[in-house]
């Protein structure tokens, strides 16, 4: 079921891609925070939430097929990345440990599902919704109630991504599909690896999400460190800083 919601999100996200590219230049970066928010106070404290993280091989036949030898490696990749960034992680910062996170229950899933609706309704307005005054306008709600009171903290950053990569035979199989598709004079473009990604600042005392941003590409590749210190920058564009 999962792997299925994620091909379909996938598949919506990089038909998306091309609205996303032309409306870049026309976004302010205020689409990327909450009203009334533009900086984090520079008393303020922060916690990292460990990455809701998976990444797939795509199998000839378009499968994806769980690796977790590359989940590892990518966490890992995608931390050091992170906490290079003394920019973002300066300060009052420290992180949550996944056992901590256990015990937190669902609240890295909340925040995936949340993220999700945010991306499709109000990043790419697919559809928009009247409610939001296209506005930021989302929230955690009371879930983040005990991570504040635990770590009394007063933001949290929360990551979600989902990567893919075309095995050897989905290679084969594209290419195969291609000089078919040439051969009959219909243009095919068989799907290959995808990645998607979240990330949100999120206010502790009110559950409420204060900065918002997305990737979904048919490019980025966490397996490698330089790779995946790419795809942390592109989360990270427009992150608002302490003043």
């Amino acid at each position: 079921m999962f792997r299925h919601s994620f091909r379909a999100r996938a598949a919506a996200a990089l038909l998306a891609a091309s609205f996303v590219a032309t409306q870049a230049q026309a976004q302010s970066p205020s689409r990327n925070l909450a009203p009334g928010f533009s900086t984090r106070p520079v008393a303020s404290k922060l916690v990292i939430v460990p990455a809701d993280m998976e990444l797939f091989s795509l199998s000839g036949g378009g499968v994806m097929e769980p690796r977790a030898d590359w989940t590892d490696a990518a966490q890992k990749h995608f931390r050091t990345a992170l906490m290079a960034r003394a920019d973002v992680v300066g300060g009052d910062t420290s992180e949550l440990k996944e056992s901590d996170l256990d015990e937190l229950g669902q609240l890295n899933a909340l925040h995936g599902t949340v993220a999700e609706a945010v991306f499709a309704h109000h990043m790419l307005k697919m559809p928009p919704l009247p409610t939001k005054n296209d506005a930021l306008d989302w929230t955690l709600g009371e879930a983040v109630k005990p991570l504040h009171e635990r770590t009394n903290a007063d933001y949290a950053l929360f990551f979600w991504v989902r990567d893919s990569y075309a095995s050897a035979e989905r290679k084969a199989a594209m290419v195969g599909m291609m000089i078919l598709g040439a051969a009959l004079g219909v243009a095919v473009v068989p799907a290959g690896g995808q990645q998607i990604g979240y990330a949100s600042l999120v206010d502790l005392k009110t559950g409420r999400i204060v900065w918002f941003n997305n990737l979904a590409r048919a490019s980025g590749d966490l397996r490698e460190p330089k790779a995946a210190q790419e795809t942390v920058e592109a989360l990270l564009k427009t992150f608002p800083l302490r003043k």
